[in-house]
């Protein structure tokens, strides 16, 4: 039988096992309880203020459902598409094996683990958080991760369009982004053995590095203070690193190349060189190619 509104709060040191609960804050300010097979059904804010939570196999339907939390578990459960909002202000929370279809999880909440997640709408999800780990995690959605801070990533599948807006301190390995200005205004990102394919890659930011990376990206690398790429492939990349300052090793021909700041760029063959003097200090850039082509 469901449990109403004032069997549910203030649940402590308890099992709520195979329940369904129901109405607004149906379980306000538990704390130090464990959740097995239960469905938060209609009622917004169901675990608002809450610490010290477990949670296996649960299912959360309607908004806000963990809002100004700490120490949250889940396991095996799903947040469905009316679960918007979902978490924010939370704090130590980790999901496993966990389906979001609802937008704009994750506001301003520390100390976030994620391992094999599926967001199969993602919109404005990640927005302010810091101390974020995601590992085999997919996404689906526009403007994921806006200004957060201290990430590590790993495996990760991106499909959504601008991403990292603002972020500091973001390390990624073996992920796939397929988005379109990505990083921009973003400082102190490091990104090995990965893929991205967006148009205006990093505009605007500081400290990026990319290892054994592919990257395609119409007039990507521009307005960037000190980007190094090692080993790195760029696919169908023109006009770039324009008034950024480089550090470039490409393995194989950049399209074109316009009016860089200052620093070294090494390339296979570049298919065009846009220097203009009149723009930039054309004797602080070294271009070298096995072709023989420098500037």
């Amino acid at each position: 039988m469901p449990m109403n509104e004032n069997e549910c709060k203030r649940i402590s040191d308890a099992t709520i096992e195979q329940q369904t609960l129901t109405g607004e804050r149906a379980a306000f300010m538990a704390k130090d309880a464990v959740f097995v097979n239960a469905t938060f059904a209609d009622g917004e804010s169901p675990l608002k203020h809450s610490e010290n939570i477990t949670l296996t196999g649960t299912n959360f339907s309607w908004k806000y459902p963990l809002w100004y939390a700490k120490n949250i578990t889940m396991k095996n459960g799903t947040i469905f598409e009316m679960g918007r909002a979902g978490i924010w202000y939370t704090d130590n929370i980790s999901l496993e094996n966990v389906v979001v279809e609802a937008p704009k999880e994750f506001r301003r909440c520390h100390g976030v683990a994620l391992k094999n997640v599926q967001f199969s709408n993602a919109a404005e999800t990640f927005w302010n958080c810091d101390g974020v780990t995601m590992k085999d995690v997919y996404a689906k959605g526009d403007y994921f991760a806006m200004g957060s801070s201290n990430m590590n990533i790993e495996n990760f599948t991106l499909v959504g369009n601008y991403p990292f807006d603002g972020v500091k301190n973001v390390e990624i390995r073996n992920s796939k982004l397929i988005s379109k200005d990505s990083f921009w205004n973003s400082e102190n990102i490091t990104i090995y053995d990965s893929y991205i394919s967006g148009e205006y890659f990093g505009w605007n930011s500081k400290n990026i590095t990319l290892v054994n990376c592919t990257v395609e990206s119409l007039q990507g690398f521009c307005y960037i203070e000190n980007l190094v790429l090692k080993n790195c492939t760029l696919l169908n990349t023109n006009l770039a690193f324009e008034y950024s300052t480089v550090d470039v090793d490409v393995t194989n021909k950049i399209d074109s190349v316009k009016n860089p700041k200052g620093g070294t760029i090494r390339a296979k063959e570049i298919g065009e060189i846009i220097m203009e003097p009149e723009k930039v200090d054309v004797t602080k850039t070294t271009i070298i190619t096995e072709d023989g082509r420098s500037a």
